[in-house]
């Protein structure tokens, strides 16, 4: 008889077959948590699931931002180096790597369903709808929650332009934030009660998911939350647990560029805004978990959690995210697996893990193979004593500059290698003294490292 691998028939714990659970929370730092050692925001339901999980403490996405990053976790494929890239028809968006799945990348819905799993995702993230994108493959339900960032969801012109005047406006480089706030503001202008809001919805929707689908387990769940991404508007309490007596205009979202457009007082404030939307999802993640410990589900779940990047406020000169700073509060993001049976609980590892793993990872620990091998590595064979291949430096890009680190360096360049950026991660974490001319050799290397994980020979170059 085959086993289970082999014949890619789903493993069982005892009776049950294991199910999964993925949770994306879009744009969360990772030294916003306090299992990752924050002392000043509360997630305590983070915590408590970091201390059921094995907790990996070098994550970071193979590509970014929003899309390329999900295409990742989907398919365990690279999305870098982005070759035969093209500007996505009828997206306004133009990032490197910025595109639909390609058709030839088999997901994991597409793998599990036909395996048994009935298969389901939960998102507000606004991208995965547009047309030109292809992320709902074999998902059984795709409940999509409207309206988040500039959604086309409702009348823009709903919102008067007084309304506008309560909050910072300055875009920097032609980004229109007004426009950017007029049509959230007209997105999410019935709001009534903390329910309304965008991370309750989602998780609160996943939670009536459970009920059902735990009568046809095995199942696969991808709940995919836009929050703490911003705009950064979370109910008053949780602003106020972190920014009291304010009366200056709301920052409740970013240029992305230059910090100077804010004054002290404003990027205070919007740190206060950023870490009270962690706390709203983190609380709405609790109750997500609660229903999942209710029904008994967590006994024979696999659960990943992790985020696609995260965001300067205000860290080397900026806020927002930009390819050309891409410090540890950009790249650096959570990333959690949890064994339904404890494996690897409250402990940690320093593997250079990152979103292209997820798909293999998953599979692995259900025993299934993919139907052609993936990029990334499985890493839940550290919950078994074992090491996934290694991992001596790690690659990622975004748009049009990559990034190479090892156990020490870290360098930050364009695709052509220009506009180099050397850090030293023991000696300067933060990332805020470049030492490039002092070490063109390991700036060499590293960006071997780069051409290496490319294919070899220099990367594409784009107009956009």
């Amino acid at each position: 008889m085959l086993r289970a691998k082999e014949s890619n028939l789903p493993r069982s714990l005892g009776q049950k077959k294991l199910n999964v659970i993925v949770i994306i929370l879009d744009g969360l730092r990772k030294d916003h948590i306090g299992a990752y050692g924050n002392d000043w925001i509360q997630t305590p339901n983070m915590d408590a699931l970091a201390r059921e999980s094995l907790r990996f403490t070098r994550a970071y996405p193979e590509s970014m931002p929003t899309i390329p990053a999900r295409r990742a976790i989907h398919t365990g494929m690279r999305t870098f180096p982005f070759r035969g890239w093209v500007p996505q028809k009828g997206d306004p968006i133009r990032l490197y790597g910025w595109q639909r799945i390609p058709e030839d990348q088999t997901t994991l819905a597409e793998i599990l369903r036909p395996a048994g799993y009935e298969t389901l995702m939960v998102s507000d993230c606004y991208h995965l709808f547009k047309p030109s994108m292809n992320f709902n493959r074999e998902f059984t339900v795709d409940r999509r929650i409207r309206g988040q960032e500039t959604d086309a969801y409702q009348p823009y012109w709903s919102t008067p332009k007084e309304r506008l005047k309560e909050y910072v406006v300055k875009g920097l480089n032609g980004e229109n934030l007004e426009g950017k706030l007029q049509q959230y503001l007209a997105n999410t202008a019935q709001r009534h009660s903390e329910e309304d809001w965008f991370a309750p919805q989602v998780f609160r929707t996943a939670a009536k998911l459970l009920e059902g689908v735990s009568q046809r387990q095995p199942f696969f769940m991808v709940l995919d939350s836009f929050d703490p991404h911003e705009p950064w508007d979370p109910p008053r309490q949780y602003v106020e647990l972190y920014d009291k007596n304010y009366d200056d205009l709301e920052p409740i979202t970013p240029a992305y560029g230059k910090r100077d457009y804010l004054s002290d007082r404003q990027l205070k404030r919007m740190r206060a805004l950023y870490a009270g939307e962690v706390t709203l999802v983190d609380h709405w993640l609790g109750h997500f978990l609660n229903k999942a410990k209710e029904l008994a589900l967590m006994e024979n779940t696999v659960l990943v959690l992790l985020s696609d990047h995260g965001m300067a406020l205000g860290e080397h000169g900026v806020t927002g995210k930009l390819s050309y700073k891409m410090g540890p509060e950009v790249t650096d993001i959570p990333f959690l697996l949890r064994h339904p049976e404890g494996k690897g609980a409250g402990q940690t590892s320093e593997y250079f893990a990152s979103t292209h793993d997820v798909g293999p990872t998953i599979l692995g620990m259900l025993g299934l193979k993919p139907p052609t091998p993936m990029d990334g590595q499985n890493l839940g064979v550290l919950l078994d004593g074992q090491e996934p291949a290694p991992r001596t430096y790690f690659t990622l890009s975004y748009n049009k500059h990559v990034l190479a680190r090892d156990d020490r360096y870290v360098l930050t360049c364009r695709n052509d290698g220009a506009e180099a950026k050397l850090y030293d991660s023991q000696t300067d974490p933060a990332q805020l003294h470049n030492i490039a001319d002092n070490h063109p050799e390991i700036v060499k290397q590293l960006f071997e490292y780069v051409l290496k994980d490319a294919g070899g020979g220099p990367l594409p170059i784009y107009e956009s």
